[in-house]
This record gives structure tokens, sequence and C-alpha cells, in this order.
């Protein structure tokens, strides 16, 4: 009151308003509550992890059923000792001790699973509905991340699976799809790779199993493949005529030339025939000699 009489008596002064950022209060504020919040669940933590051991000491030995633990080569265990994830990572394989109390183990397989995709009815590039299914094989890369990452990395996967594979097929056209199942399990592969990595899952290998197609159209295909079929045997049949009748244009022209020629080939069909040990044997006369005797009529 007395400075603002002051300014109003003497003139103007300078005055001097301290400026606090509500931003940084809020931000120790929040430091404050979270270290009273650590502090609180450390002596909890403590508290209850007293209270277990001197329930299982008291229970012992039977307590050590419960708090042994064996996992094999193939498997890692991740603990949760009051929702939080011991330190150290995933465990095993082998023997390791947990408080039955407190401690929650997720037992996780490394080994390769492999898995059906459902039969999945896709409409192709060239609007034609065909029903696939495939098989994909995975493995677990970090155990951490399956079980931290994920509600249930099995189902997750299989889910994604089968929507890569309707969005990947969906861009093919049916003649890709029967032809180019190569590239196609490549790219199905890298795809669910791509969104399975956060998962600390490795896909190994995706396979397109079978590729049905509806009735009438396999009708329709049959039939387009019998006619192409039957049209190739007639150009084929029709050129093997040429060829024959090429060759006994060469063949008669040669012969013609040399009368000889004609009756070595006469006595070569009665060998090929005589062979065959037939009962009635027909001898072929020759042109020439029936024209010699009507030229002897005439004369």
């Amino acid at each position: 009151m007395r400075k603002m009489s002051d300014m109003r008596k003497g003139g103007s002064q300078d005055e001097v308003i301290p400026i606090v950022d509500r931003n940084i209060i809020s931000e120790r504020n929040t430091d404050d509550a979270a270290g009273d919040t650590d502090i609180c669940n450390s002596a909890a933590a403590v508290i209850l992890t007293i209270i277990s051991v001197l329930l299982l000491v008291c229970t012992f030995p039977f307590s050590m059923f419960f708090c042994i633990k064996v996992i094999q080569e193939y498997e890692r265990a991740v603990i949760f000792r009051l929702g939080r994830v011991k330190k150290g990572g995933a465990v095993g394989p082998g023997l390791f001790f947990i408080i039955p109390c407190i401690d929650q183990c997720s037992i996780i397989d490394l080994r390769t699973v492999s898995f059906d995709v459902p039969p999945q009815e896709i409409l192709t590039k060239d609007s034609v509905t065909v029903s696939v299914d495939a098989v994909v094989y995975y493995n677990i890369r970090a155990p951490m991340a399956a079980v931290c990452n994920v509600a249930d990395y099995s189902k997750s996967t299989r889910l994604l699976s089968a929507t890569t594979l309707r969005n990947i097929l969906g861009t093919k056209t049916l003649s890709e799809l029967l032809a180019d199942r190569e590239n196609i399990a490549t790219d199905l592969k890298s795809m669910i790779d791509t969104a399975t990595d956060p998962w600390g899952i490795d896909i190994e290998r995706v396979e397109v199993k079978d590729v049905r197609l509806p009735q009438n159209l396999q009708r329709a295909m049959a039939a387009e493949a019998e006619a192409t079929r039957e049209a190739r045997a007639k150009v084929i049949g029709a050129e093997g005529e040429q060829k024959a009748a090429r060759a006994l244009k060469e063949a008669s022209d040669i012969i013609s030339s040399s009368p000889a020629a004609l009756q070595l080939r006469y006595l070569q069909t009665l060998a090929t025939i005589s062979s065959e040990k037939n009962s009635t044997i027909v001898f072929p006369i020759p042109i020439d000699l029936l024209s010699s005797f009507c030229k002897k009529k005439e004369e």
C-alpha cells in the first residue's frame, strides 16, 4: 500500500515482480511423488519378501517343491517379482529358485513352432475368388520381448499371418498365384517378420500350401486346357503329314530315276512280309510288265 501511495504521490518507481514457471513446479511435484512412491514400493517389497521367506522357513521342507524350478535346454524362464521383471533377464536352462508368494514365472519355448493358417477366401486382382491356406514356421528370439511386449505372442502371430496372407494375395492375379509361389512366400515372410520383430519373434519360413478354385472355374480351365491340347495335336499332326509327304516325294523322285531301285524295294517288301510268318503273301507285279503285255496284244 505504501508503494502504491508513493507511486501515486512521488511518481513512478521500478518494482521487481518474481515470475514462477508452473511447469517446473509440476515437474518437481511429480518427481517428488514418484520418489515417494518408489520408497513405499521398495519398503512394501522388502516387507513382503521377509514374510514370504519366513513362510518358506516355517513350511520347510515341503516348500522346496514349490521353490525349485527346472527348465530344459530349449526353454527360458522370465520371472516377475511383485509385478516387475527380475534383474538379469530370462533365466535358464537348468535349476533356479523362486519365492512362490511373490514370484511369477513364465516359461518360453525357444524351439521352432509351426502352425497352419486357416483357409482364407481371397478375391484376386482379376476378380477370381480362391481359397488359400499356408504354413508358418517361427521361433522365439527374445523371451523378454515375447512376454512383455505382447499379451499372447502365439495367437497374435496366427492372426497377423492370416491378415498378411489376405493382403498380399489380394494384389496378385490368378496366374501369378499359381505360378509364382516362391516370390509370394518370400513377400509373406518379409512382412510378417517385420511386424513380429518387436515381439521378439523370428519368422523362419512361410509356404503356401494349397490354392482351391471354385468347381465351375475348374471345369472352365479344364475345358480350355483340353481345347488347347487338341489344337496343338492337330497342328503337330498336320506338320507330320507335311513332312511325310515331302519325304515320299523325294523318295519317288529317287526311285523313278532308277528302275532297279523299284525292284529292290519290291524285294525288301517281300522280305518284310515273309518275316512276319503270314500264310498269304501278296506279290506286287510291276506295271511295266503289264504295259509290255498290253503293247504286244495291240500289235
